[in-house]
């Protein structure tokens, strides 16, 4: 398991710099793209590729296994092998793929409150890609009980306000020593927040944060996202984000 960690620092460290796109870099077989991707599990075992800014995939080569019974968030490194074919934007090859965190959103009420927690996390980044909530975050850990990360629809406080819905990310660290920072990648499914008479909701997403590295020093952090959907490409225009880190034994 540290072995594999390490080899992955190790590629992430290289991949910082390439550029994370799907362009002509990536369209000979000695060249490669990064993306984050949705798995679209398919019959007899197979599957496709949704890229977050609605191009599809499909992978017709492989240099490693991979077999997907359900719909997740993968961290994608491939080479472009066709252009439009047989209704998708590009056959690839798959030259390597990692399973991300993907969860649902919770509701949070007077039964779970305890469980969920409410402890404080920092946050890198938040975007809107494809259908998902990315969130790229540092949370302290002391190497004993895995921590918990979720996004929560928070029941106990007000309902939606000026057609704004309300979450937030919550962090349990288990009572966990501040040993050492970890950084941490979530995606949240966001289709259930759709609503029929409209193509997009606005999300105002609320973060317990600690401030100057410091969990007894907190601060809320608010950010302002909006989820298009009903679109044929929910094509994002944000800058570059962050490498996504690969789902660990360190939360969940």
């Amino acid at each position: 398991m540290h072995k594999k960690l390490l080899i992955i620092s190790v590629l992430f460290s290289t991949i910082l710099l390439v550029n994370i796109s799907c362009d002509d870099n990536s369209r000979s077989l000695g060249n490669f793209g990064i993306d984050i991707a949705t798995v679209i599990p398919e019959s007899g075992g197979n599957y496709t590729l949704l890229l977050d800014n609605g191009k599809k995939l499909w992978p017709a080569a492989s240099a490693v296994e991979y077999t997907s019974l359900n719909k997740e968030r993968v961290l994608l490194n491939y080479t472009i092998l066709s252009e439009e074919k047989d209704g998708f934007d590009h056959y690839i090859k798959v030259n390597d793929i990692w399973t991300l965190l993907t969860k649902n959103i919770v509701e949070l009420n007077a039964h779970n409150e305890d469980s969920i927690g409410n402890d404080p996390i920092k946050t890198n980044a938040v975007w809107v890609g494809g259908d998902y909530l990315n969130i790229s975050f540092h949370f302290n850990y002391g190497g004993k009980v895995p921590h918990l990360i979720n996004l929560v629809e928070n029941k106990t406080s007000t309902e939606m306000i000026n057609d704004v819905i309300e979450v937030e990310l919550r962090h349990n660290s288990f009572e966990s020593q501040a040993e050492r920072l970890y950084e941490g990648f979530v995606c949240f499914d966001l289709k259930p927040l759709r609503q029929n008479d409209v193509d997009s909701v606005k999300l105002s997403i609320k973060v317990k944060e600690w401030s100057a590295q410091s969990d007894r020093n907190t601060k809320e952090i608010i950010y302002d996202v909006v989820y298009r959907y009903n679109r044929s490409k929910n094509v994002q225009t944000t800058a570059e984000m962050p490498i996504p880190v690969i789902t660990s034994n360190e939360y969940y």
